[in-house]
This record gives C-alpha cells, sequence and structure tokens, in this order.
C-alpha cells in the first residue's frame, strides 16, 4: 500500500473520531439545565421561522399568479392596440359622412327666430330592448384577505377570480339561448339545451340567474372536481352566490 493512501485513510479516520467527539460533546450540552432552556428557544425560532418561509412561498404564488396575469392583460392591450392603429391608418375613403337635418317652423312674433322641430324617425324607441345578463362580481382584494386560511388554503386572489370569469361565461352562454326570439331559427343543440334550462327552473329560481353543474361542463373547460367545490364555499363565503337544491339538483343562483 503506497504511503499516500495510508495517509488518507488517517485523515479520513480522524476527521470520523473529530466528528463523533463533536456529537458526544454536543449531547453532554444539551443535558445542562441552562443550555436545555438555550436549545429550546433555538427550537421555538426555528418553528418561527418555518412558518415565515410558508407564508413567504404563498405570497411569492401570489405574485407569480398576478404578473402572469398582468403580462396576459399588457398582451390583449398591446394586441388592441395595434388593431386600433391598424383602423386609424386603413379608413375608407368610401364611407357616407353623417348628415344632421333639421326642420323649422315659423312661430308668433314673441319668439326671436324659428323653432327646431325634431326628427320623428330620430325619436323613435327600438322596438325591443337589449336584455342585461346579471354576472357575478369579482371579488376585491378586501374581500379575499377577509376569507379564512382554512376555507382558502393555498388558493390565490387571481384563481378566484378566473374561476369567476368562467363561471360568467356559463351564465352567458345559457341566457343567451334563454332570450333567442322565439321566432327566430334554432340549431337542435340550442333547442335541447333551451328546454332542459326550462326544466331545471324552479319556482325558488324565478327570476333569478342560476347555472348548475351541467352547465359548467357545457361552456367551460373548468373541472368540477374537489377543487371546483372550495371554489364554490368561497363564493357562497363571499356572497357571490347561494344553493337552491331539488330534484336531485344543486342550482348555484348568482346573488
Amino acid at each position: 500500500m503506497a504511503s499516500s493512501d495510508l495517509e488518507q485513510i488517517c485523515s479520513h479516520i480522524t476527521e470520523k473520531i473529530g466528528n463523533i467527539k463533536k456529537s458526544l460533546s454536543l449531547r453532554n450540552c444539551g443535558q445542562e439545565p441552562n443550555l436545555k432552556t438555550i436549545l429550546n428557544k433555538i427550537g421555538d425560532e426555528i418553528m418561527l421561522v418555518n412558518d415565515l418561509l410558508n407564508k413567504l412561498e404563498l405570497e411569492i404564488q401570489y405574485q407569480e399568479q398576478a404578473t402572469n396575469s398582468l403580462k396576459e392583460l399588457y398582451e390583449s392591450l398591446e394586441e388592441d392596440y395595434k388593431d386600433v392603429e391598424h383602423l386609424k391608418e386603413n379608413i375608407p375613403p368610401h364611407l357616407p359622412q353623417v348628415t344632421v337635418t333639421q326642420n323649422f317652423v315659423n312661430v308668433s312674433d314673441d319668439h326671436e327666430g324659428p323653432v327646431r322641430v325634431e326628427d320623428p324617425a330620430a325619436t323613435k324607441k327600438p322596438s325591443k330592448e337589449q336584455r342585461n345578463i346579471k354576472e357575478m362580481p369579482f371579488i376585491t382584494s378586501e374581500e379575499f384577505n377577509g376569507i379564512p386560511m382554512y376555507m382558502k388554503s393555498r388558493l390565490t386572489y387571481c384563481q378566484i377570480n378566473d374561476v369567476i370569469k368562467e363561471i360568467n361565461k356559463a351564465i352567458v352562454s345559457k341566457y343567451k339561448i334563454l332570450h333567442h326570439p322565439k321566432k327566430s331559427t334554432m340549431s337542435s343543440v340550442n333547442r335541447n339545451l333551451y328546454h332542459r334550462f326550462i326544466d331545471e327552473e324552479t319556482k325558488d329560481t324565478k327570476g333569478h340567474y342560476f347555472i348548475v353543474e351541467a352547465d359548467i361542463k357545457e361552456f367551460t373547460a373548468l373541472k368540477v372536481d374537489k377543487r371546483f367545490h372550495v371554489m364554490l364555499n368561497i363564493l357562497r363565503h363571499c356572497r357571490r352566490l347561494s344553493e337552491v337544491r331539488g330534484g336531485g339538483l344543486t342550482r348555484y343562483v348568482i346573488t
């Protein structure tokens, strides 16, 4: 055996012996009453640091979600700006000019000048008013901070509002079909959906906007799983919706 190998073995054994001595020394220190108190305090501090690290991790996740949402918003606004610039630079020259016609009638001498008579066509009201569809308002940051920690767990502010956005998509899609003019033609798929919507209504939901799980599956990409129902509990807590049960069906009513 070469002398260099023997020296390495001796050095390794000496290092191990030194580590064992340090461990025994630390164990003996832990038995002393004064040092036990210090070690307990160190343990408590470690627990506090661990809690702070967990909170920091949640905050980082929230900031990442917020950053991604802002990035998507920025990209969307940038595309809209490019579209507006394109439209501005490519205005068709053949667009009709807006003309305003005014009719005047003579009145008695007590009035100075002619009096304008409004065009009857301009004051004519539209035959049918557009029906507004009620949507669920987004959660505010103040409301999010008021949600109990056990309820929201690791869910972020952006994730909850993303679910609200998808629920609103389902509401709008559903009630566009329900508000479809009866005299107009409707596809067979929409006709079947229309009849299902009517069958699901009850006296408790009359005059209210509501959806069921089938609407979520039909109009959105959300998964109706355990996480989704946690979101629904949060929305009930924030008074965004209520439940109406009956006939083996749960109806989520927008409040």
